[in-house]
């Protein structure tokens, strides 16, 4: 595949509440090549103990969107809670283990572009942003 015709992605994973990279999170991928076109998974990956995902699936040369699975259940549910639960409002009892069990994101993307899509993570809360 030609660079200059597909996009490329890659991501990664901090847990802002330990201020640590958030190894071993699973990640799916898929991509569709149109707001109207049915999505096709493409595969996945895990990080890894930098958080770091490096090895997603190539894109297809026709994608317009991509969508990022995180399962981030199991990953918040093996760390201590005791941090969050000194928070001043957080619940001191969660009833799952992870208030987010999953983050999808969707996001557009154009032929020779690089989307690196890094996922700040905590137990109550996350955020995403097109890093460099």
């Amino acid at each position: 595949m030609s660079t200059e015709t597909t996009a490329s992605v890659s991501t990664h994973i901090l847990d802002t509440s330990v201020g640590r990279p958030a190894g071993g999170v699973a990640i799916s991928l898929a991509a569709r090549s149109g707001p109207d076109a049915e999505w096709v998974a493409l595969g996945g990956s895990k990080t890894d103990a930098d958080g770091r995902c490096k090895d997603l699936p190539a894109l297809p040369e026709t994608t317009t969107h991509v969508r990022l699975d995180f399962e981030t259940e199991a990953y918040l549910a093996n760390q201590p809670t005791k941090q969050a639960e000194a928070q001043q409002d957080a619940p001191r009892v969660r009833d799952s283990g992870a208030f987010f069990p999953e983050v999808a994101i969707t996001f557009a993307v154009r032929p020779g572009e690089h989307y690196h899509v890094p996922l700040l993570l905590n137990p109550f809360g996350y955020s995403v942003y097109r890093g460099s």
